[in-house]
């Protein structure tokens, strides 16, 4: 099966992604800081801080994401408890964001993103099949008091 190929793709999809959204909140501080104009009182500054703050640190979010899938690419083996729990919310993430993004933008970005769930999901399953392919062939594992009871 692909698995590794398609880890390493989402891997590349989710780096791009990341410098993506950077820049688009880069760009979106920008345009607030130049309007020069005011939300409810606050304060212009605070805006175009907050938006590139944002920017930091979902952009970081995913690029963490990226190296969770290139590691276990690169490792073929499935990622750990604290990885596999930050994909999964990746995933989540990508699907929420694919059904807002039929309405506000279309549907190719839609497609986009759920091209992008597919290669968060895919490795996730197939390294996960694999795991426990290994433990049936072995005979399941031990009980938990440790070696087997005679019988």
């Amino acid at each position: 099966m692909a698995r590794r190929p398609v880890a390493w793709v989402g891997a590349i999809v989710l780096l791009a992604e990341a410098v993506g959204i950077a820049l688009l909140n880069w760009f979106l501080g920008l345009v607030v800081d130049k309007q020069d104009m005011s939300l409810a009182g606050l304060d212009p500054h605070a805006m175009t801080v907050s938006t590139w703050i944002a920017g930091v640190l979902f952009g970081g979010y995913l690029a963490v994401c990226a190296v969770i899938l290139a590691r276990t690419a690169a490792r073929d083996r499935a990622p750990g408890t604290f990885g596999r729990l930050l994909l999964i919310s990746c995933a989540v993430v990508h699907g929420l964001l694919g059904a807002f993004c039929v309405g506000l933008v279309g549907w190719a970005a839609f497609a986009f993103m759920m091209v992008a769930l597919g290669l968060i999901v895919l490795p996730l399953v197939a390294y996960e099949k694999k795991a426990q392919r290994e433990g049936a062939a072995d005979g399941g594992a031990a009980p938990e008091g440790g070696a087997p009871q005679p019988a």
